[in-house]
């Protein structure tokens, strides 16, 4: 009896407060043309090759996950930062500021970190670009998919200071779920630790056949403690579910472990490859030769590229979502 009251309670809440607006914080998993066309990947070929035909700044084949939530919630892909001033009729769908290579704290990229990403929000807010009652009428979704992580090792990081780190990574992270709270937006959606020891990146040792179980283990860690703060969050904000975790590592796994009933046949296997170890996915030489190759089919691989999943990596992932979790479900209301 309880179930059914919340289902209902839910479809309810549902009807009344679609919201109008997505927010988007980030990373390479929902950057849709944030980052620079001079720099490595999403706007080089072959990405964007089965959407929209040519690169055009995601850093996979096609759409990414925030695209796919943006359709769920009925409103357009939110207008990439860069290209506010070209796109204002659809400024009122709300705005993408992440960029690729990014963390909560700085890496070994140039692009803006997620404070100097909320911080552009902020300008815009004192801009009037965006009203309270916009942002009273939006969600946020916020990527952290390991880039703090692969800087600390890159950086020679010590394996017994990981978890320590891990702790900081997310403080921060907490930090500016709650900033942008603040800021007056409904509800926020941070997404989990993806299994980094299953990207092609850590399965390439094994020619792409197993995942890295220790890195999985410490990605656990970073999971189980964010889902504390979250929940802490919670107790403390006047509702208690602004703030919701995606499960994707939970997800990434169900796909991985039964990839048939996606239609993917290479599970672990990038489809887009250097043709050496010093290439990569759009790699050329100085003749402009291209020095890498694409699978047949894109449709039937997860991972486009050695971090990334193809678009239909991102559609099982956000169908897996759907059906087995109530975190989406509850943005509607």
């Amino acid at each position: 009896m309880g179930l059914q009251l919340t289902e209902a309670h839910l479809q309810r809440h549902e009807m009344n407060y679609p919201p109008k607006m997505l927010l988007v914080f980030g990373d390479s998993y929902v950057d849709t043309g944030n980052t620079r066309i001079d720099q490595a990947g999403s706007w080089k070929n072959p990405y964007g090759v089965t959407f929209p035909g040519k690169p055009a700044g995601r850093f996979s084949d096609g759409r990414v996950l925030t695209d796919f939530i943006a359709k769920y919630l009925g409103i357009k892909s939110p207008v990439p930062y860069k290209f506010r001033k070209l796109m204002l009729k659809q400024l009122k769908s709300g705005m993408n500021f992440a960029y690729g290579g990014t963390g909560v704290f700085d890496t070994s990229s140039k692009n803006p970190n997620m404070t100097i990403q909320i911080d552009f929000l902020k300008q815009l807010i004192k801009e009037h670009v965006y009203t309270t009652s916009d942002l009273n009428n939006s969600v946020a979704y916020v990527s952290v998919a390991g880039n703090d992580y692969n800087f600390y090792l890159a950086t020679n990081g010590s394996i017994e200071g990981f978890p320590s780190f891990i702790a900081s990574v997310v403080n921060q992270t907490a930090t500016n779920l709650l900033h942008i709270q603040r800021l007056g937006v409904r509800k926020i959606v941070v997404g989990g630790l993806q299994p980094l020891g299953c990207l092609p990146s850590s399965t390439a040792l094994s020619s792409f056949q197993q995942c890295n179980s220790t890195f999985n283990d410490l990605i656990g860690l970073h999971n189980k403690l964010l889902n504390q703060a979250v929940t802490k969050l919670n107790q403390k904000s006047k509702d208690n579910s602004t703030f919701i975790v995606l499960d994707l590592f939970d997800t990434f796994m169900s796909v991985l472990n039964h990839p048939s009933t996606n239609n993917i046949k290479d599970p672990l296997k990038p489809c887009c490859v250097g043709l050496s170890s010093q290439d990569f996915c759009g790699s050329v030489d100085e003749r402009n030769v291209k020095q890498y190759k694409v699978c047949d089919s894109p449709k039937s691989a997860f991972f486009w590229d050695l971090l990334h999943p193809t678009q239909a990596g991102w559609h099982a992932v956000y169908n897996k979502l759907q059906t087995t979790t109530s975190a989406l479900r509850r943005l509607r209301y």
